[in-house]
C-alpha cells in the first residue's frame, strides 16, 4: 500500500511547499559533516564554511535548535574549528551511516527538540552523499526540508549540482543562505535582524 509520504511530489505539491514561509519556531538547523579531513578538497569550501557560520549565527539569534553530525570522526576528524567554535555546548553526533537518520542518537535528539519542529534546514557536505541521503530520509519521515545551496558542496562541482537536483526532485526546497536568513528574520526593523546585520555585511 502506498502512503502519502511515498507518493511522488507533483509540481503543484512542490509549489505549495515552496510557497510556505519559513517560521523560526518550526525550524531546526542540521549541520552535516563539516570535518577536518573532509573539507580540504571540497569545491568552494570557503563559501560553504562562511555560509554555514551565518546560518549557525542566525539560528542562535532566533533560538532555532542546531544538530551537528560527523562521519566516522575517528578517521575523518572532528568538526572544523571555524564551525565548532560557534556551537559551544552542542556535541556532534558521530555516525557511520551516510544519512543522519541512520543514527538512532540523531533521531532521538531530533524528536526531543522543543516545540513543533517540522522543518529542517540543511547545510554541510557532501551534497550528493550525506546531505542528499539525510534530506531524502527527512522527507520520508514527513519533514519539510530546505537546503542552503551555497552552504552545501561536494568534492567536484558536478556532484554538488546533481545532489541539489536530486533533493529538489524529491521535494526539498533548494534555497540559499541569505534567502533563509532574510525569510526567517522577516523585517529589517526586528531586533534579530539588527543583531545579525553586521555578519551579513562581512
Amino acid at each position: 500500500m502506498v502512503t502519502s509520504l511515498e507518493r511522488p511530489t507533483t509540481p503543484a505539491d512542490y509549489a505549495e511547499i515552496a510557497r510556505r514561509p519559513l517560521e523560526a519556531e518550526r525550524c531546526a538547523l542540521i549541520v552535516i559533516d563539516i570535518q577536518e579531513k573532509l573539507l580540504p578538497p571540497i569545491f568552494h569550501k570557503e563559501e560553504l564554511v562562511k555560509n554555514a557560520q551565518l546560518l549557525i549565527r542566525a539560528a542562535g539569534i532566533l533560538k532555532i535548535p542546531t544538530l551537528v553530525s560527523t562521519q566516522y570522526a575517528k578517521g575523518l576528524g572532528g568538526t572544523v574549528p571555524e564551525i565548532a567554535s560557534l556551537l559551544a555546548g552542542t556535541s556532534a553526533t558521530d555516525k557511520t551511516m551516510f544519512s543522519c537518520f541512520g543514527s538512532d542518537v540523531f533521531c532521538s535528539l531530533l524528536k526531543r527538540l522543543p516545540g513543533q519542529r517540522n522543518t529542517l534546514l540543511l547545510c554541510g557536505m557532501e551534497s550528493h552523499i550525506c546531505v542528499t541521503q539525510t534530506a531524502l530520509a527527512a522527507l520520508r519521515e514527513g519533514y519539510l526540508v530546505h537546503v542552503a545551496s551555497d552552504a552545501v558542496s561536494s568534492r567536484i562541482e558536478s556532484n554538488w549540482k546533481i545532489g541539489l537536483e536530486r533533493m529538489r526532485s524529491a521535494g526539498a526546497v533548494i534555497s540559499s543562505t541569505e534567502m533563509m536568513i532574510y525569510e526567517l528574520m522577516r523585517s529589517s526593523s526586528s531586533a534579530a535582524f539588527k543583531e545579525m546585520l553586521p555578519y551579513l555585511k562581512g
